[in-house]
């Protein structure tokens, strides 16, 4: 899928290894992420199995914009980066919390974690 004036940087094999990732972890990790298509940035959820993907359909990635995923402490900021080093992802460590792009404006530049 693409939208003008964005490149896409992430596919749903990389999306779903994040989902997977997430739900191994035992802990309650809150997330959000923005919608491309609609510009809608849901409310902050811990809730991964079923609410990550809509209805467990991988077509539900197709329009992230971003994913960012809230820590509280260090440790679990360490352990997030971890794993997400692991399956290298583009994005950020902001303040508290972590920021997986999905596509990015054109001309951007993107680190991987």
């Amino acid at each position: 899928m693409s939208f003008a004036g964005y490149q896409s940087l992430m596919n749903d094999t990389k999306w779903e290894e994040i989902w997977l990732a997430m739900i191994d972890i035992p802990e309650l990790i809150y997330w959000r992420q923005k919608d491309i298509e609609t510009n809608y940035i849901c409310d902050w959820d811990a809730e991964w199995f079923h609410h990550f993907k809509t209805d467990g359909n991988k077509e539900s990635y197709k329009t992230i914009e971003w994913l960012e995923i809230k820590f509280e402490s260090e440790e679990m900021k360490n352990k997030l980066l971890k794993t997400l080093k692991e399956i290298h992802v583009p994005g950020e460590v902001l303040g508290n919390s972590i920021k997986v792009y999905g596509y990015v404006k054109d001309g951007t530049f993107m680190v991987y974690i």
